[in-house]
């Protein structure tokens, strides 16, 4: 029976890995609450102007900067969810805190995923090369990559120049882009564009199945804050300016 979503997964491995996501974001949700959102203080005056400029209610608003304060998390949960991905290829296998993000299982590739191209500064660059290129030197048929799934054009090739002021270059060291990575390891050179048009159906799928209905419901900030509105009568914005600057002049009197 054909897949109905990539042909080089199963349905039920991609269901699954939409699944581990989706528990990455209701713990990142859960992980902010009001303390933990008000902690850098919150500028309610730039947020007043960004409400009424853009036309955005105040709740939907806080909820915006609630994923912006969560998006770093989630980037890394991309990250892994690329990894769970290929991991369910045959052949393939993800690494488990084992060092690399995925191998073949005959040791012939060795990976690590990021999700941008820009993740990483000069030191950890370096400390990627050098971990590679220990995998080439152990393993003397396996090709180590660093792989890119965002980045700014479509390329494989040798990762060789100059990191933190040294040299660097190996024989089987390379940098690939995401696109090229998933062509790779499929065997499918559209592979990556087949993930990016299932996916609207599958998270669907996934979200009115039994599973998604059981998880236990979103917390946040907002809702915490939403439920002192219903106690002082504030407004959302005057909710979270007098819990956050009340000691200010005439701020307690909202």
């Amino acid at each position: 029976m054909a897949n109905k979503y990539v042909d080089f997964i199963s349905d039920e491995h991609l269901l699954m890995c939409i699944q581990n996501l989706h528990n990455a974001y209701l713990k990142a949700k859960n992980n902010v609450s009001k303390r933990t959102f008000y902690k850098n203080k919150v500028d309610t005056i730039k947020l007043t102007f960004d409400s009424l400029f853009n036309d955005i209610s105040e709740e939907d608003l806080i909820q915006a900067e609630i994923l912006r304060q969560i998006d770093k998390s989630i980037n890394n949960s991309i990250g892994t969810f690329h990894e769970q991905v290929l991991g369910g290829v045959e052949g393939y296998e993800v690494g488990n805190f084992s060092g690399f993000d995925i191998k073949a299982k005959d040791d012939s590739l060795f990976a690590d995923i990021k999700n941008k191209h820009n993740t990483m500064n000069s030191s950890s660059a370096e400390a990627l090369f050098q971990k590679l290129a220990r995998y080439a030197d152990d393993y003397k048929k396996a090709k180590c990559y660093w792989v890119q799934i965002l980045s700014k054009k479509s390329f494989d090739h040798h990762w060789t120049g100059d990191i933190n002021g040294k040299e660097y270059s190996h024989s089987r060291v390379y940098k690939i882009s995401g696109d090229r990575f998933y062509a790779l390891v499929t065997q499918q050179e559209d592979a990556l564009y087949q993930l990016y048009k299932a996916l609207p159906h599958a998270i669907k799928d996934y979200l009115n199945s039994a599973v998604a209905q059981e998880m236990v419901h979103e917390n946040s900030a907002l809702d915490e804050i939403l439920a002192e509105t219903q106690k002082s009568k504030r407004s959302v914005l005057n909710q979270i300016t007098f819990e956050n600057y009340s000691y200010y002049l005439g701020f307690n009197e909202l």
